[in-house]
């Protein structure tokens, strides 16, 4: 027997945002306890079932499916929030590895696009097209007019980190490993206003290293990411404090 103050469907779909057909969807797949019913048949819901639904709401603005959601609302019917909050850090740093691993993709795709965007125009031939137009012939950035694109990595605090790395003593070995190995490709290291910038060959792979500039980031936020890619060529651009500099250059290497 339902308690307390109890909504129909309609009134639960208002609160909670999701459409009805969706909340009945959502019991039949048991993310929604049976919803009790009126002497006319009609579905009440109650305020635990509105806590759920808030719950399954930020699982869903997290990026979880509805197999992770539902595994996920095993743990919360536990009424601890611990196994809750253990459960969605794993999933959340998966979809961290997966979305900058998407935006890379992006990264890399919108410059071919600019790349294009610029080549196209600068040579129509009066007639078919020839191997100097740029409806078909590659282009591989010397020359373009492509803008930056930057993908950046900042700190959730507006107020400026201190200058501290978080990573535990164990980490850091693997770590250090880690940056040797995606750096390894670096062909040229630049200095730049409060950092340095480091020059990739044309075609690396970005993917490597936007999920290890995630991973620094969190655990040394004074430091400043972007990852550019232009008509220079693709880079990684870090910077920090001044009273940092010395730690730029001595894991990133320094200018030439």
């Amino acid at each position: 027997m339902l308690m307390g103050t109890t909504y129909k469907i309609a009134e639960v779909a208002a609160r909670s945002g999701f459409t009805a057909s969706t909340l009945r969807y959502y019991e039949e797949l048991g993310l929604v306890p049976p919803a009790g019913r009126t002497t006319a048949g009609y579905r009440l819901y109650d305020d635990s079932t509105l806590a759920r639904l808030a719950f399954i709401s930020r699982a869903k603005q997290l990026g979880c499916t509805l197999d992770e959601i539902t595994d996920l609302a095993v743990a919360w019917d536990g009424e601890r929030c611990e196994p809750v909050q253990a459960r969605l850090r794993e999933l959340v740093a998966a979809k961290i590895v997966d979305a900058q691993e998407r935006i890379a993709e992006m990264v890399a795709f919108t410059a071919q696009l600019q790349q294009a965007a610029a080549a196209l125009g600068r040579h129509t031939p009066d007639g078919p097209c020839d191997d100097e137009c740029g409806c078909a012939t590659p282009v591989d950035g010397t020359g373009s007019s492509a803008r930056s694109v930057e993908l950046t990595a900042q700190p959730l605090n507006a107020s400026d980190p201190p200058i501290a790395c978080t990573l535990a003593a164990s980490d850091m070995p693997a770590r250090l490993e880690a940056w040797d190995a995606v750096l390894a490709p670096v062909i040229a290291r630049a200095s730049i206003e409060n950092g340095i910038r480091l020059v990739f060959p044309t075609g690396a792979s970005l993917a490597p290293l936007a999920e290890l500039t995630a991973a620094e980031q969190e655990c040394c936020m004074f430091f400043r990411f972007a990852i550019t890619i232009d008509s220079r060529g693709t880079a990684l651009e870090v910077t920090a404090p001044a009273e940092a500099i010395d730690l730029v250059y001595s894991l990133f290497g320094s200018p030439a």
